[in-house]
């Protein structure tokens, strides 16, 4: 059976979920088999697990950007469109030849948006993830870390349901990193978008997650789905807290067992 991408009307159904997936790639190889997963309305999910454990292709189909071989990828009833869907790359990905505003205003300006509505939604976009003041800022002068909040303020100011990250904030130094996870969590539980995480650190999908999907690669396959019961919001505390390491500890060896697999 070919692989599909369809919508239910089911009012109840999962933002999006995955039945019996599976991607073969063109050169043969097996990417991703028999994946069953489903994400719930306004969840934070992690996919966590070793390099070519298939996390990203896993996204990528959610995204609808590749089709599976095998399976059903489905998405519950909502707002149609590209703008359902935001996607944060493992790159912030931004066009050089414009600034921060005009990169976020893209996909507004994409879907027909008149340019100044577009400019005040680019604006408090801007604003939310703590970029007020850098509109006219060039991606040239701006830090790593900044340019990841242009790409998060880009993929946030459709206001979409989904949001996807692959690996955001690997290239970053500890400090930004932290400070981009607060920011995160600060975003995701003012805007109640559903987030999927690609992450390979145990320490980081901890401290985000309500949820931590674990894979095993050669093809990649869920082997685990642990839940984290830490409450929301999230800080210091809970980073330097027994409830945190005891959580670092289960999900740490839960991803051993799936290397050795």
């Amino acid at each position: 059976m070919d692989g599909v991408m369809t919508a239910t009307l089911a009012a109840v159904s999962p933002v999006v979920s995955l039945t019996g997936v599976e991607k073969r790639f063109a050169n043969g190889t097996l990417a991703v088999q028999d994946v069953n997963l489903a994400i719930e309305r306004s969840d934070f999910v992690s996919l966590l697990g070793p390099s070519g454990c298939g996390k990203s292709t896993v996204l990528r189909m959610m995204a609808g950007l590749i089709e599976p071989t095998r399976g059903r990828v489905e998405m519950s009833a909502g707002r149609s469109g590209p703008g359902d869907i935001g996607f944060v790359f493992q790159e912030p990905t931004l066009m050089p030849w414009s600034n921060a505003l005009k990169n976020v205003m893209l996909p507004l300006r994409l879907e027909g948006m008149n340019r100044g509505e577009a400019a005040d939604r680019a604006a408090a976009a801007l604003e939310s993830v703590g970029l007020k003041g850098f509109e006219k800022s060039y991606p040239r002068a701006l830090s790593g870390g900044m340019k990841m909040r242009v790409s998060i303020a880009r993929a946030l100011v459709t206001k979409p349901r989904l949001l996807l990250m692959d690996e955001p904030f690997a290239a970053l130094d500890e400090i930004t990193r932290h400070r981009l996870n607060n920011d995160l969590l600060t975003l995701w539980q003012e805007e109640r978008f559903t987030a999927v995480f690609v992450t390979h650190s145990v320490f980081e999908s901890v401290y985000l997650s309500r949820r931590i999907v674990v894979m095993a690669a050669r093809p990649g396959r869920v082997v685990q789905d642990i839940t984290v019961d830490a409450p929301y919001p999230r800080g210091e505390v809970f980073r330097t807290s027994a409830d945190y390491a005891a959580h670092c500890r289960e999900v740490s060896g839960s991803l051993h067992k799936a290397m050795g697999e």
